[in-house]
């Protein structure tokens, strides 16, 4: 019986592969979050499928999830249009994640053991080495990754939950913070000094920390998104 048990085990499917829906959801996320869609421009989806390769159901199923995490806007009698950044929403956006994330990352140095601190040091490493590359899309991965940890260490799975579905709108405003002057390097030390306090399980300074790195983000937002208005 056990044996017959593991042989029907060996059966699932532990990574499948992707489907063709979750790869053009990945590509254009990805492209809006990016910058290769403008804000307020409109997807056609007969141009969609040809540069995607995929069908117009497929299109639609992309629009449809896009929507629900914040990157597209239905406009009536016009059809999808990328969502436009405004300082409002990021306000918003930045205020919810101070209030998250400092807690989790309290939390998280108040628990960290020596594994913890091992995957945070690797992850940081990552993050490191990608912000010296000087790619946006692949510091947002590395970061993204960092603060799973962070939130799991700190037991708030459903605070990661939350922070996930905004993510896509999350990571459009980081790629905008991380194309000014000088970002891309006082970002990261502004995570390596949460890190510090992790290591030496201070919680006050790691929260402190958070809002400060937090604080300098939205900073940034708020004069780019304003010359953005001022420009349109």
């Amino acid at each position: 019986m056990s044996k017959n048990a593991d042989n029907l085990a060996s059966l699932r499917i532990e990574n499948p592969p992707a489907t063709l829906r979750e790869i053009a959801l990945e590509r254009m996320r990805r492209a809006i979050i990016n910058g290769l869609f403008e804000p307020e421009e409109r997807l056609v989806e007969r141009t969609l499928c040809e540069q995607l390769g995929v069908s117009r159901s497929v299109i639609r199923e992309v629009i449809r999830h896009l929507e629900a995490e914040g990157l597209v806007t239905m406009l009536l009698n016009k059809g999808p249009i990328v969502a436009r950044l405004d300082w409002d929403d990021a306000r918003q956006i930045y205020a919810i994640r101070a209030a998250v994330e400092s807690t989790a990352i309290a939390d998280c140095a108040r628990l960290a053991d020596a594994d913890v601190k091992r995957r945070l040091r690797k992850a940081l490493d990552n993050l490191d080495r990608t912000s010296r590359q000087r790619s946006p899309a692949a510091v947002i991965d590395a970061t993204t990754e960092l603060y799973k940890i962070i939130f799991e260490a700190g037991g708030h799975k459903i605070a990661w939950d939350i922070v996930s579905r905004l993510n896509s709108r999350i990571s459009r405003l980081r790629v905008m913070t991380l194309s000014t002057a000088n970002r891309m390097v006082t970002g990261p030390a502004q995570i390596r000094e949460i890190f510090d306090a992790i290591e030496k399980n201070d919680p006050d300074a790691a929260a402190a920390a958070c809002r400060r790195h937090i604080a300098a983000a939205a900073a940034i937002a708020e004069v780019v998104l304003g010359d953005m208005q001022a420009r349109a």
